[in-house]
């Protein structure tokens, strides 16, 4: 993708780490808890400007505590505080989902509208070298499921800015899934400070023949599938929905009605996620104007595995996506197809987790 030059171009981390200054600069009831974001690294880079500038009283680090520090989160945010609570692994959350579901996503509902909750729980996935089951699991559909929850998944740096200042203005509970191999992508982000409204997709790419539908790292991947498709004589638009709740189904089903031909992309498992919600209500709202049935492509369902060659035969990506494109539109996806060797794609993914 090409950018203007006059346009300032920084990382998906640069992005978080200078919405979180200026989100805490704009209000001071902001504040940041996790294991680690005052460490030299500032979790991946993305808390090292805001632990430099604010310092310990608004940037804390904590101990692996999950519960409790969920715990301690809701009760400043219900007394008027602003919470960013960081995780490195979106696994993690798994041990505060008490917290989270139970109170963090019920107190405005179960107070009569009388308490808020205000409180952004940032989460990265995990992936490469050896991630495995453990520290690489992608669980927006666990969260979209409870109601009261908001969860936003970024996938560039203005998003991710404009994402995580968006949620600072929500009035209840929001989870942002951060894919760690998007840290190091580079977009155009505004200096000043914006935000963008949850709920709210995007076509990242317009196109007339086939719609992919994709969230996260797997829009990176569908944009270089569009491209690839592209040569192929396919005609591919990308919707990017940003957030999985609220899902902006009107932005997908505009495109539906469009192309008529779908692919929903996802990070997470193939059974009972994100693709097969999308996949059912576009069948309630489009059966008989689709060309073809909704494919998806995520992942198996079965568990990470940790080593290198496994890995490349788990994640699905381009090729993936070209190969499922070219058989919607009834082309044959010969050897000659084959984009890139995965085993290479992520060399410059570094720890230290």
């Amino acid at each position: 993708m090409q950018f203007m030059s006059k346009e300032r171009i920084i990382t998906y981390r640069e992005a978080l780490d200078e919405a979180l200054v200026q989100g805490m600069e704009n209000d001071p009831e902001v504040f940041v808890m996790g294991c680690g974001v005052n460490d030299e690294g500032g979790i991946f880079g993305s808390t090292k400007e805001t632990y430099q500038k604010f310092g310990k009283d608004r940037v804390m680090d904590v101990p692996l505590s999950e519960n409790a520090i969920a715990g301690i989160g809701i009760g400043a945010a219900i007394m008027g505080k602003r919470p960013v609570i960081v995780h490195a692994r979106n696994d993690f959350l798994l041990l505060a989902m008490d917290q989270i579901v139970n109170h963090a996503a019920k107190w405005e509902f179960m107070s009569g509208e009388k308490l808020h909750c205000p409180m952004l729980v940032r989460a990265i996935v995990g992936r490469g070298w050896g991630q495995a089951a453990q520290h690489s699991q992608s669980l927006q559909a666990l969260f979209s499921h409870v109601p009261g929850l908001k969860v936003v998944l970024p996938a560039c740096a203005h998003d991710a800015k404009g994402l995580l200042l968006g949620s600072l203005r929500e009035s209840g509970p929001v989870i942002s899934i951060e894919h760690r191999l998007l840290y190091e992508t580079r977009s155009p982000v505004p200096e000043t400070l914006y935000s963008l409204a949850l709920g709210k997709g995007i076509v990242r790419r317009p196109g007339q023949n086939l719609t992919i539908v994709a969230f996260s790292y797997m829009v990176k991947e569908s944009m270089e599938a569009a491209e690839k498709l592209h040569e192929q004589g396919i005609d591919v638009e990308v919707v990017d929905p940003r957030c999985s709740s609220p899902l902006d189904m009107k932005t997908i089903l505009d495109s539906v009605r469009k192309t008529r031909k779908v692919i929903v992309a996802d990070t997470g498992w193939t059974s009972f996620g994100i693709s097969a919600e999308i996949t059912t209500r576009i069948y309630d709202a489009c059966l008989s104007m689709l060309e073809a049935p909704v494919q998806r492509v995520a992942l198996p369902d079965i568990n990470t595995p940790c080593s290198s060659n496994l890995e490349q035969e788990f994640y699905p990506g381009v090729d993936d996506l070209v190969r499922t494109g070219m058989q919607l539109m009834g082309q044959h996806a010969g050897q000659d197809i084959t984009i890139r060797s995965q085993s290479t794609q992520h060399s410059n993914f570094q720890g230290p987790f």
